[in-house]
Order: structure tokens, then sequence, then C-alpha cells
């Protein structure tokens, strides 16, 4: 599966090392998990997708320029700016109903664990 997602995709390019072998960096992971995500989860077609992670990766390019012109340089090193990281964060208000829901579990595991 991977091979076919680097030949759809053509933002994920791990590194290849001699003899071929690829190296996936924690960026690459990430935008597998996101391509994984978005086809398998949610339902996405293989070229919703990719303009899904085209759009990500390039409001995190345009960011950065922005940053970079005004001197911050802490938006660089940020996972956040990474578009697979990007899109598995989300923000708005169920995050909040899946913190409580999260906390919920969390307490239920503890509680089962000591008896």
């Amino acid at each position: 599966v991977l091979r076919y997602w680097e030949a759809q995709f053509p933002l994920l390019k791990p590194l290849k090392r001699s003899g071929g072998r690829r190296y996936y960096r924690t960026a690459d992971v990430a935008m597998v998990e996101s391509i994984d995500r978005l086809v398998n989860h949610e339902g996405y077609t293989l070229k919703g997708a990719e303009a899904v992670l085209r759009g990500a990766a390039k409001s995190a390019l345009d960011r950065r320029g922005q940053d970079r012109r005004s001197g911050d340089r802490r938006g660089a090193a940020e996972p956040a700016d990474t578009p697979g990281v990007r899109l598995m964060v989300s923000d708005g208000p169920d995050m909040a109903e899946t913190i409580a829901a999260l906390k919920t579990i969390r307490a239920k595991l503890a509680t089962a664990l000591e008896a």
C-alpha cells in the first residue's frame, strides 16, 4: 500500500537509501497516517485526499514565508507546520467534547486498574 500511495501522492517522498530501501521520516509517517485517515476513515477519494493535503501543504508554506519575513523563527520549528500533523490537529467546538470524553475514559480505566 505504501508504494501505491507514493505513486498516487507526489507529496509523499521518503528518502531512498542504498539498495533502494526507503527511510520514512516523522513527516512522512504523519502524511501516511493522514492519507489513511482521509481515505479509509473519512471516505475521501484519492484525488480528494490529495487536494486536501496539497491545500494543507500550501497554507503551511505560506505561513512559514510570512513568519520568515516578519522575523519570527519559532514557526519554522513547530511540528504542527507539517501537512500531515496539521491535518491531525483539529480545533473547534467538538474539541471540548472530545477532551471531556477522553477524561471520562481515563477515569474509568484508572478505576478498573485499581480494582
